[in-house]
């Protein structure tokens, strides 16, 4: 049954056509205000922040939720939320398509050595069609997804598409469906895995447990075949490991979406490398600006409305809110 006058505070005003249609979905009662300060006499019962301030958390009684308008938990939202055990914390994955989509369009450019070929024929130089040992056959070959959540089942159903077998390592393999045609096992059978993983997609969140998760260790298990696509975070996978094993040849390619550092200001933006090692010269590298979540602005922002008012109107109503954060563990 629907709670009368929920109150919503968001830190960010949406854009109009977003918020049209987040008024237009949303459930009557509920009622929005917006920053980017939080009133005097704040009485809102769900606040809406990405990255929320100390002041929004504390400045009302009532509030009961947080909702991340997006997947993930940065670490100083942890942070801050574990000293507020009440508090009730939910991502959106509006996003989890698209992110998808460009793990397979990095899968599959890496695999079939997209970017040197094509750098190779502006030159008017025919010579990769010769050369077919510089792309690899994926059908029957082994796909291991790290990380089984939105965006990772995603992916799992696109490497099937084209004829792949699909393992998958999650947090709770009991959660998943019995009808499921993937293979899902414990985040302990890494190690077990790895030398099967023609194709490895990392689609984890960054946590301290999974930080620097795939290491040297890790990298000498992959077939030398094995193409890496990263799209959740850079410090997932070892750095210099990385980058060893891309140059050695250790392993075949990989796309990465996610990197090690990134520019702060709006001048930096066209000078900041995304490594402190030279992946840009590297010929089986895939090279993308962390964009995995991103497709036309207005598309964008009518997803996110949309995906907000199904939790908004989940927590009206007295129904479970989707996508819950266990903040302990960081996702």
């Amino acid at each position: 049954m629907m709670t009368s006058g929920l109150k919503v505070y968001m830190h960010e005003r949406p854009g109009e056509g977003a918020l049209e249609r987040l008024r237009e979905l949303l459930d009557e009662g509920v009622e929005l205000s917006f920053g980017p300060e939080p009133p005097e006499r704040a009485d809102y019962d769900v606040l809406v922040a990405g990255v929320p301030t100390e002041r929004e958390l504390d400045a009302s009684d009532s509030l009961r939720v947080l909702i991340i308008p997006w997947a993930g938990l940065a670490q100083s939202t942890r942070r801050a939320l574990l000293g507020r055990e009440r508090l009730l914390v939910h991502n959106i994955h509006h996003n989890a398509a698209p992110a998808a989509e460009l793990a397979l369009a990095l899968m599959l450019a890496a695999a079939k050595a997209v970017v040197p070929v094509d750098q190779k024929l502006r030159e008017h130089d025919w010579s990769p069609r010769y050369e077919p040992d510089m792309s690899v056959l994926l059908e029957r070959r082994n796909a291991l997804v790290l990380g089984y959540g939105e965006i990772g089942k995603r992916i799992a159903g696109g490497c099937r598409g084209i004829g792949m077998s699909v393992t998958a390592l999650r947090r709770h393999p009991e959660k998943t469906p019995a009808d499921c045609s993937d293979r899902v096992l414990p985040a302990s059978a890494l190690r077990h895995e790895l030398p099967r993983a023609d194709v490895l997609h990392v689609a984890l969140p960054h946590t301290d447990a999974t930080r620097g998760l795939l290491g040297s260790a890790e990298m000498e298990l992959l077939p030398t075949d094995c193409v890496l696509v990263n799209i959740a975070r850079g410090p997932i996978v070892d750095e210099k490991a990385l980058y060893r094993a891309l140059a050695s040849g250790a392993i075949r390619a990989a796309g990465l979406d996610v990197w090690y550092s990134y520019p702060k200001t709006e001048e930096e933006r066209s000078c900041t490398p995304p490594s402190r090692f030279p992946f840009h010269e590297l010929p089986n590298v895939v090279m993308s600006p962390h964009r995995g979540g991103a497709f036309s602005v207005g598309d964008v922002e009518r997803a996110r409305a949309e995906a907000l008012a199904a939790s908004l109107n989940a927590a009206a109503r007295g129904a479970p809110i989707p996508h819950p954060v266990d903040v302990r563990e960081g996702y």
